[in-house]
């Protein structure tokens, strides 16, 4: 009966048919389950879309090449914690097409960045990395502050993510555009409406330059709200029996 493996060993064929079985089986264990539960993914108070604004500076941020020197993926362990605050939770990339974790870091983690900074101290970051943070090895990225923000493609970009199941209103399509720069304009005439279909978001000028409406105003809104919709000062970890 030892023995019996030899058969296995000595017939190729036979052996990669008993693989691919025993790997099947196993997928099947693994993957099977995903079916019968309602969500993978724990329901955390607090977690919302993107607003279009945010949406752009996301896409910029990812054009610039930011998320291969900083993560947003604080893992659960003391140094990290204690460093850059509350382990990362899955509900808070529901929405994020695709994530930004990972564990390459040159800069630090960007997960909790959103608050910790003035957007003036993020302006002068960004187009001169070296005069706020001397041993910097970030490349300056000042033409942000110079370029005009795009938002003519906004309401597409915003209706191809509601196909991915983002929860984006008629009322957010129909005006992605429009709101993608009335989050940056606190005295133009869409700034009202913004924050009535954004309750809770105000308008604001994020990089010190009210006439316009630049990329590095949209970067800006996004760093800044990154890490701040869940109030963690009262976070508790969902029941697991409450996801079935």
């Amino acid at each position: 009966m030892w023995k019996f493996h030899r058969w296995f060993e000595r017939h190729s064929l036979i052996l990669l048919i008993g693989i691919l079985v025993v790997v099947s089986i196993g997928g099947l264990v693994q993957i099977t389950p995903l079916f019968f539960i309602e969500s993978t993914i724990e329901r955390v108070q607090g977690v919302r879309p993107y607003t279009p604004l945010e949406l752009a500076g996301r896409q910029i941020y990812i054009r610039e090449g930011c998320y291969v020197c900083h993560s947003q993926m604080i893992r659960p362990l003391r140094d990290e914690v204690e460093r850059y605050g509350h382990y990362s939770l899955a509900a808070e990339s529901m929405y994020d097409h695709p994530f930004q974790w990972g564990s390459k870091r040159t800069g630090p983690d960007l997960a909790r960045v959103g608050g910790r900074y003035s957007d003036e101290w993020h302006r002068a970051h960004l187009v001169d990395p070296r005069s706020v943070v001397p041993e910097s090895v970030m490349p300056p990225y000042a033409f942000l502050e110079a370029k005009e923000l795009d938002v003519s493609h906004m309401r597409a970009h915003l209706t191809a993510n509601r196909l991915l199941r983002v929860p984006y209103t008629q009322a957010q399509l129909a005006n992605a555009n429009a709101d993608a720069r009335a989050q940056a304009e606190p005295t133009g005439d869409g700034a009202y409406d913004f924050e009535k279909r954004y309750p809770g978001l105000a308008s604001r000028d994020y990089d010190g330059d009210p006439s316009r409406v630049t990329e590095m105003d949209a970067l800006i809104a996004y760093l800044q709200m990154l890490g701040t919709e869940v109030d963690f000062s009262t976070y508790q970890a969902e029941d697991p029996a409450n996801l079935r």
